[in-house]
């Protein structure tokens, strides 16, 4: 009984999830497809009257389509006579009908399965845009970007087979109703016969199963350990270990395919044994039929008209739910994931925030990874166009300190106050909208020179005005113009194209050029030489008093700047210097 109650809940919220992301879109296709099921049945009710109307033997009995009957009885109600012209047209019309019938369902399929896949896309990007700061470092990037890419994929397939199933179910139903309406006798022993089918695919459902979860598995591995390669490539040449960690990657590689492998051959057997057994079935059941109850063939041919339709679709049911079954990890994966995201999102407060009038105060402000205390009980009073250079060992919280600061993390205890409100009251991005961030890595994109400073603004006379002059003001703009395409050079593979200093010169134009209140630096300055170093560090200096800079560095501070205030953090603490 627990068994059969988490398949149960298992394909419910699979359902349940295309019905939320759906909802009446569902029902029209299936509708669809009964309307389908239903001119075929009309259509195919009309051999029997057409092969009755050609024999020399037997002249036509309406009481041979059985419960069926009313379809005749319509067509000389609207006055024709039964002439083998008149069968062929009505047979023609109804399937005409039907093709158009399923021209319009499966259109829409097609236009259902675009709309759901570019949804879950959308959600996805959405939900992970609004996830904590705290939970995405915490996050496994390579589930991230494998349901973004390989797990979304292979929910589409899902979504498209789970659907071909439903469809192909109800047409088994619809034939097999109009096959019992003809002749009950001869569509019970054909029932009986598919359901016993029904054993042998359930244990190839459970085997295709257990492959698609160990699919996902070793996919989500995969994505991780492709990242870590490529990021960390110039490490692992360096020292000789790209060989011995392509050795992991190629043993995840082997058990991922090995899993798609045994889908592949399942869904193969299930393809090869599909006909062999249909024709088995409706063989053993019309022998028995004509020579042991000397039933007429011509009903028979009729209900087996109907029921080699039916058993066609229960068989292309089988195929596509093990098919289906083949991706349901992924399936499972995103719905999960899609949940998860969910469930870590941000809430934000309903305030503004244009600029700082005053001051930026924290109060008893502590953090904690767990239960690793970071910092504690530290109170500090940042006012507007203060420069504070926050010096501490790796390790000290100086960088968490900041990201408190800036809404990125959450305190775990005390509060962050901007001119008097919390932090927490301001609405989504309005903080950050005026914060400039320099990294010590520069972050750069694979664009343009000018979509990497602007962000892609657009190309106006004014904003490519505003962009040459924070070029000039931070020392890149005779390197830029050097180049053949000037502003418009590719910067590729996270900006190899370009030195060190140059690169990091964009991203502080980046940030200069999105005139923020708030400018923090987190060694921003360490990766470079020491002639580019002082440059920016030149130019730090000139927006003095101008900006709230808060700078992080590892080294010691001796400069005459009247706007620079010197705090180190130690032992959780943190004490001022100057």
């Amino acid at each position: 009984m627990n068994k059969l109650n988490k398949v149960v809940s298992n394909n419910f919220e699979t359902f349940s999830f295309f019905y939320k992301n759906l909802r009446s879109k569902i029902f029209i296709v299936l509708l669809l497809s009964i309307f389908v099921g239903v001119l075929d049945g009309i259509g195919l009710s009309m051999f029997l009257p057409l092969l009755q109307s050609v024999s020399e033997t037997e002249s036509f009995n309406g009481e041979h389509l059985g419960s069926l009957k009313f379809i005749v009885d319509f067509i000389e109600a609207l006055g024709f006579n039964l002439t083998v012209g008149v069968i062929l047209l009505f047979l023609l019309f109804f399937f005409v009908i039907k093709g158009i019938v399923r021209y319009l369902s499966g259109a829409y399929l097609v236009k259902v399965q675009q709309f759901f896949i570019t949804k879950i896309r959308i959600n996805l990007l959405d939900a992970l845009n609004k996830i904590s700061f705290k939970y995405f470092v915490k996050s496994d990037i390579g589930q991230i970007q494998n349901v973004f890419t390989l797990e979304v994929n292979r929910l589409y397939r899902g979504f498209k087979n789970y659907f071909t199933a439903l469809e192909q179910g109800v047409l088994v139903i619809v034939y097999t109703s109009f096959a019992f309406l003809v002749d009950v006798q001869f569509a019970l022993l054909v029932t009986v016969g598919g359901l016993v089918t029904n054993f042998i695919y359930r244990y190839i459902y459970k085997i295709t199963r257990k492959a698609s979860k160990d699919f996902t598995t070793g996919s989500n591995l995969y994505q991780g350990q492709v990242i870590q390669h490529i990021t960390n490539f110039k490490y692992l040449k360096a020292t000789a270990f790209l060989i011995k960690f392509g050795k992991r990657l190629k043993t995840t590689i082997r058990e991922v395919e090995r899993s798609n492998r045994k889908i592949g051959i399942l869904n193969a057997f299930v393809m090869a044994v599909r006909e062999p057994l249909l024709i088995t079935i409706v063989v053993a059941v019309i022998y028995y039929q004509v020579t042991f109850l000397n039933k007429s063939l011509g009903p028979i041919l009729i209900s087996l008209l109907f029921f080699y339709r039916a058993l066609g679709a229960l068989m292309n049911v089988q195929n596509s739910w093990n098919n289906y079954l083949g991706v349901s990890g992924s399936v499972s994966n995103v719905i999960d994931f899609q949940k998860e995201l969910q469930n870590k999102k941000e809430t934000f407060g309903t305030k503004e925030f244009n600029d700082i009038k005053a001051e930026i105060k924290l109060v008893n402000l502590s953090f904690s990874y767990d239960d690793e205390v970071i910092f504690k009980d530290i109170n500090l009073t940042i006012k507007k166009n203060d420069f504070i250079v926050i010096k501490g060992h790796s390790g000290s919280g100086k960088t968490t300190l900041v990201n408190i600061i800036c809404g990125l993390l959450k305190p775990t205890k005390g509060e962050v106050y901007v001119d008097s409100i919390n932090i927490k009251e301001f609405a989504s991005d309005e903080l950050q909208k005026q914060i400039g961030y320099i990294t010590q890595e520069p972050v750069i994109f694979n664009d343009s020179i000018f979509n990497n400073v602007t962000l892609w603004q657009n190309k106006t006379q004014e904003n490519l005005n505003e962009f040459k002059r924070i070029l000039k003001k931070t020392g890149a703009y005779d390197f830029v113009y050097a180049l053949l395409k000037g502003e418009d050079e590719m910067l590729t593979n996270l900006g190899s194209n370009f030195s060190g200093g140059q690169k990091q010169r964009l991203a502080i134009a980046r940030e200069l050029y999105k005139k923020p209140s708030i400018l923090i630096v987190d060694e921003g300055t360490s990766a470079l030489d020491e002639a580019n170093k002082q440059i920016i560090k030149q130019l730090l200096f000139e927006y003095s008093g101008k900006l709230t800079i808060i700078l992080i560095s590892h080294e010691s501070r001796n400069t005459n700047n009247k706007y620079e205030r010197i705090i180190e953090m130690d032992n959780r603490n943190l004490k001022i210097i100057k």
